[in-house]
This record gives structure tokens, C-alpha cells and sequence, in this order.
């Protein structure tokens, strides 16, 4: 993911120095964004192959299904507690592969 995010800021870098630029030239914001856009695709396409290789390459490994799930520190700590709370009492049983029962 950390490709992705240095492509990104690459983009971004060459972006928003070129916007204001046209938004200083009193060209309108709106084509100040379409030229400072297509300016700054046309430098990373020609100037960052590859860091965009990079980048797509960490997005197919994260979107390929083989890549360990992004889990936050509280679903860490939450699965802990979870655990410590099974490994005490033995006699819980869990069986969170079987569907719950409709009423």
C-alpha cells in the first residue's frame, strides 16, 4: 500500500504547484484543474513508471485475495479479549461456522 501512497503524493506534488499556476493566470478554476490535471498525468506517466508500476503492482497484491486482512488495533485487541475469554473457560463452546437458527 505504501507504493500507492508515494505514487499518489507524486501526483499530487506535481498537481498542485501546476494549479496554482493556472489559477493565477486568471484562466478559471475549473480548466486550472483540467490543465494542472492532464499536466501532471502526462509528467507521471512519462517520468514515474516505476513508482506507478510499484503502485499497481501493491494494488493487485492487495486486491488478489492472498493479502493479509487490514485489521485496526481495536479489532486486534477485541479478537485478544476474545481469545483470553475461550482459553478461561473451556466449557464455552464456539461455533461461529454454523448459521444462527431462525425462530
Amino acid at each position: 500500500m505504501v507504493p500507492f501512497i508515494k505514487y499518489s503524493l507524486i501526483r499530487l506534488g506535481l498537481f498542485l504547484p501546476l494549479f496554482v499556476v493556472f489559477a493565477l493566470l486568471h484562466i478559471g478554476l475549473l480548466l486550472a484543474a483540467i490543465y494542472a490535471g492532464l499536466i501532471a498525468f502526462a509528467i507521471s506517466f512519462l517520468f514515474f513508471k516505476k513508482q506507478r508500476d510499484d503502485a499497481t503492482a501493491s494494488m493487485r497484491e492487495r486486491f488478489s485475495g492472498r493479502a493479509k486482512p487490514i485489521r485496526s488495533a481495536l479489532e486486534i485487541e477485541d479478537a485478544d479479549i476474545e481469545d483470553r475469554i475461550v482459553d478461561e473457560n473451556p466449557e464455552v463452546k464456539v461455533e461461529n461456522d454454523r448459521r444462527p437458527k431462525e425462530a
